[in-house]
């Protein structure tokens, strides 16, 4: 194994090595991450990169990892790229050219879609966390995908809404790559179900805190059912201003953003009444889901979001095969993933994913809660 040299601290704008003095580091593996460190979506990058951080610091808090009989710790740099796939797609160039990072954490479509037309020629492997299909259809070799895709979750709201809250659809999501993709397939399930498109006003959530004008448009149209979605927080904002202009429908709320989240925004669960999205990890009550909640508390203060926990496990699992694979090669990483998903302890793995699928998709549960009478309760998909 070729030893990886060190990103200079001219480029990192976070690098995490923990765990052991300095004159202890003879060797390094560096692993790198862009994503949204500033901007509307700042706080969902700060929350996926608190999972794969936390994870690393257990890493080199154990002593780091036996790699060919030679100890390496955890060096994790983060680079802020503003939501855009331009700047991911450089950050993931210079986090290759300058550290030699074997794997990058991309937490939107936009930026692996980018690092997709390269990252198999330069060799590192994609961790990818978006829900989007596609990024595992496109035969890229050297890419994983960590949450489950969102045509799930598209098909089970489009029938809850319909069922529950009526027939007419206002679209209010984002105006992101990964938002495009989920809006398209919204509009086409719902009008597929015999649903109306009455309203579809996207707007920039990386940009505005102010969606009065946007959300008039929309809810102008009576609609009984909008659909909104980017980040947790601007999402929020848009549920705020949506009540405070007198909409008393439900929302769709697209998977990026969390009810529990986008409810401390908006101003309490009651101003969430009857809106459908994912489960958050709040409710999980399971041993390994309740075990990594505590432990990040009392690390961040906060609840962990999906964000973190996912990220969490897709470290641990990056970095167990290395261990079980005795490289950092990125080819021999992609191979090893799922295996080391089988064999690592559940105390790293909160969602207790098991498997990969023949594209590099984990394979996990598509779950739907709802807010009702102040509470999220989750509900069976039929």
């Amino acid at each position: 194994m070729k030893t990886l040299r060190k990103l200079g601290s001219a480029i990192a704008v976070a690098t995490v090595s923990m765990g052991m003095s300095a004159g202890a580091l003879a060797e390094e593996v560096n692993i790198g991450f862009t994503g949204p460190l500033s901007g509307g979506a700042a706080l969902y990058g700060e929350n996926v990169l608190s999972g794969i951080k936390m994870a690393a610091e257990e890493v080199n808090a154990a002593g780091g990892i036996d790699i060919d009989g030679t100890n390496y710790t955890v060096n994790l740099i983060a680079l802020d790229d503003g939501y855009s796939p331009a700047q991911a797609a450089t950050n993931a160039k210079r986090l290759k050219k300058e550290s030699g990072v074997s794997a990058v954490f991309v937490p939107h479509s936009g930026g692996i879609f980018a690092l997709q037309d390269f990252n198999e020629k330069d060799d590192f492997l994609i961790m990818a966390y978006t829900s989007v299909p596609s990024v595992t259809q496109k035969g890229n070799e050297l890419t994983l995908r960590i949450p489950p895709t969102f045509d799930g979750y598209v098909t089970a709201f489009t029938d809850y809404a319909m069922k529950h809250d009526g027939k007419k659809l206002g679209m209010g999501g984002a105006t992101h790559e990964y938002a495009k993709i989920w809006a398209g397939m919204m509009k086409k399930q719902w009008t597929a179900e015999g649903g109306e498109v009455v309203a579809d006003n996207p707007m920039d959530y990386n940009k505005s805190a102010d969606f009065y004008t946007g959300v008039s448009r929309i809810i102008s149209e009576a609609p009984d059912v909008m659909f909104v979605g980017g980040a947790s927080e601007p999402t929020g904002l848009v549920v705020q201003q949506a009540r405070q202009l007198g909409f008393q429908g439900s929302f769709i709320v697209m998977d990026q953003a969390k009810l529990d989240e986008v409810a401390e925004v908006a101003g309490g669960l009651e101003m969430m009444e009857g809106a459908i999205g994912v489960v958050p990890l709040s409710v999980y009550e399971t041993k390994p889901a309740q075990d990594f909640i505590k432990r990040y508390k009392a690390k961040y203060n906060k609840m962990p979001g999906s964000e973190a926990a996912y990220n969490y496990l897709a470290m641990h699992a990056l970095i167990e095969a290395m261990d079980e694979q005795n490289t950092t090669e990125a080819k021999a990483l992609r191979a090893g993933v799922p295996e080391a998903l089988k064999s690592m302890d559940d105390s790293k793995n909160p969602y207790e994913v098991k498997e990969v699928d023949a594209g590099g998709g984990f394979i996990t549960e598509t779950t739907l809660a709802v807010v009702e009478d102040g509470k999220i309760v989750q509900k069976p998909i039929e």
